[in-house]
């Protein structure tokens, strides 16, 4: 675990501030942080703490593009980081992109004809699970193989979430700067089961009347459910991972900057 070599914490400030829509996509990059606090801003809950002396700060915004959008502003009025990092679970839109795969945005897009470039310095390298590509926003889950490919022919996207462009133009409002990175949940060889659109809120909770309901009516659904949360906890391990590197680079990057300035 890395160590803080900070004694006195500006925790009203972050370095780099992390937006999510669920608790499970940063939990185990959270666990690699120290002094960790949890409280409410709003409607969101926030959690602080330090990676490495580096201060960040992430807000679980919920599911969707207006929570995000929300979530974001609060995440720049409360602690007005240097970088904003859009962070979690996507789906791959394309074959060969398997579950754990991480994808860094160069571009994102939604499905209404917004568009934002990124500009991005950062090689692929697909043989080791990195690509770097186009990531679409869509505005519902995408559960289904045959809508992933006709959004993947569509709109030339990678992969998908439901919040990545909302997070991307609140930085850009703010002129702060911007990374996109998603990790792959789910991928091209099945369907999520149809259940998931019933039982997932719009925060992420599960709801667990519906849940019940669920499994009363199709008693195999818990089976494809556990497994989807396997895929899940085994993805947010491999986003952390990742997590560890770019975090000290792009803070590196900016304090570099400003020692230049």
């Amino acid at each position: 675990m890395p160590e803080s070599h900070t004694a006195a914490i500006d925790f009203a400030h972050a370095d780099i501030g992390i937006v999510c829509a669920l608790p499970i996509e940063l939990s185990a990059f959270m666990d690699r942080c120290q002094k960790v606090k949890k409280y409410t801003g709003g409607d969101f809950t926030f959690r602080g703490g330090l990676y490495d002396g580096i201060r960040i700060a992430i807000v679980e915004s919920g599911m969707g593009f207006a929570r995000a959008r929300r979530a974001t502003q609060a995440m720049i009025e409360g602690h007005s980081p240097r970088w904003l990092l859009s962070c979690g679970f996507a789906g791959a839109l394309r074959a060969g992109i398997p579950v754990g795969s991480i994808l860094v945005a160069d571009s994102i897009v939604d499905q209404h004809g917004q568009s934002l470039q990124i500009d991005l310095h950062m090689p692929a390298d697909p043989a080791h699970g990195l690509f770097i590509g186009r990531l679409l926003t869509a505005d519902d889950i995408v559960r289904t193989v045959e809508m992933k490919r006709q959004l993947a022919e569509q709109h030339s996207a990678l992969a998908v979430d439901q919040e990545s462009l909302a997070v991307a133009q609140v930085a850009r409002e703010h002129k702060t700067r911007f990374l996109a990175v998603r990790v792959i949940s789910d991928d091209l060889s099945s369907d999520l089961p149809p259940e998931i659109l019933s039982i997932v809120g719009a925060t992420g909770s599960v709801r667990f009347g519906a849940a019940v309901g669920a499994l009363w009516k199709r008693p195999s659904a818990a089976k494809d459910m556990w497994r989807l949360r396997e895929q899940a906890q085994s993805a947010a391990k491999r986003l952390a991972t990742f997590l560890d590197g770019v975090v000290i680079q792009l803070h590196a990057a900016t304090k570099n900057a400003s020692d230049a300035s």
